[in-house]
């Protein structure tokens, strides 16, 4: 795979490309920036952004997102919605000077256009890799109150959201494909995963209503301030089942303890998703697998030379999964 121009610089080359993006973007809005710094660059970039007014803002551009511009109108559609329903603590979308709440900007050195999105600012501070159990708690609430409020959410006209059933929730396949990176070996141990989980799911979704789910939450993705906790970041948004929501939430905690707080925290407000434990040892893999793909596919240097090292990790639970079976 041909690798872009934006790909073979270094770190700062990167960040240097994209606050000039993020400079040329905000003239879009109705504000004068006084100052902007990138916050975090990984997946994407965002940028904290504070005006000539003292107003704060979060941009987002999506990097290493294949998200069309219509699936990032559905994103903003999605967190207006919650945003109206009360249910959740959201940031909120910020309009262009046009009314537009999803812009693009054209990146030279990837040779495409990027979506945008700025959010109202969020204080606090992130859940990270140890959050607490009363964390936990709070964002499994959160979680079922966010299910019970979406069920009668639609899309409009003009947006789009994937549906999360197949193996890699609509990214581009890598590591399966004909040109992947890894050995025969490891492709056919990855296939007989593969295989297993579209059953899993396959069985899950029958007879369940597919609805909007956030699909990525995890501590990085979380703000706790005082005794509240907000949601945010829903590029990875899409139609799928509340148990994978919750699946991936799980995959990022390390103990049976961390578990029981996110579940108990989902359970104080509605009951949990039908699965049985072969079905959630499944999406846990899944959720596993499909980060792999990310590694091998993403521009981000540091997180591509975590892959080699992630593999071995991964095919080692690829075995103990099918031998569990």
């Amino acid at each position: 795979m041909q690798m872009s121009k934006f790909a073979l610089l270094d770190l700062q080359g990167q960040k240097d490309h994209v606050l000039d993006l993020a400079r040329a973007v905000l003239f879009e809005y109705p504000f004068e920036v006084q100052s902007i710094d990138i916050i975090n660059f990984e997946f994407n970039a965002t940028f904290k952004v504070v005006t000539k007014a003292n107003q704060m803002f979060a941009l987002r551009i999506n990097i290493n997102s294949d998200r069309t511009y219509e699936n990032l109108l559905g994103e903003i559609a999605f967190v207006r919605f919650l945003n109206e329903k009360g249910a959740v603590n959201l940031p909120k979308p910020i309009a262009s000077k046009k009314g537009e709440f999803a812009l693009t900007v054209a990146s030279a050195l990837l040779e495409r256009d990027l979506g945008v999105a700025l959010y109202s600012w969020l204080d606090g501070e992130e859940l990270g890799d140890e959050p607490s159990d009363d964390a936990l708690r709070k964002l499994g609430a959160a979680m079922a109150a966010m299910h019970q409020a979406t069920a009668d959410f639609t899309l409009p006209v003009t947006a789009q959201l994937p549906l999360l059933k197949d193996f890699l929730w609509q990214t581009q396949d890598v590591i399966l494909a004909s040109s992947s990176p890894l050995s025969k070996e490891d492709i056919e141990l990855l296939t007989k995963a593969k295989i297993e989980i579209e059953k899993i799911v396959e069985n899950l979704y029958s007879g369940s209503k597919a609805i909007a789910i956030h699909a990525d939450l995890h501590g990085g993705n979380v703000f706790s301030h005082g005794d509240k906790i907000y949601i945010f970041d829903f590029d990875d948004a899409g139609f799928g089942l509340p148990i994978q929501d919750l699946a991936t939430a799980l995959y990022y905690l390390d103990t049976p303890e961390q578990d029981s707080a996110l579940l108990a925290g989902y359970q104080s407000v509605s009951e949990l998703p039908r699965h049985d434990k072969h079905q959630l040892n499944g999406l846990l893999l899944q959720r596993r697998i499909i980060l792999l793909n990310y590694l091998y596919e993403t521009t981000n240097q540091e997180h591509r030379d975590m892959a080699p090292e992630y593999l071995v990790e991964t095919l080692r639970r690829v075995q103990v999964f099918l031998d569990q079976r």
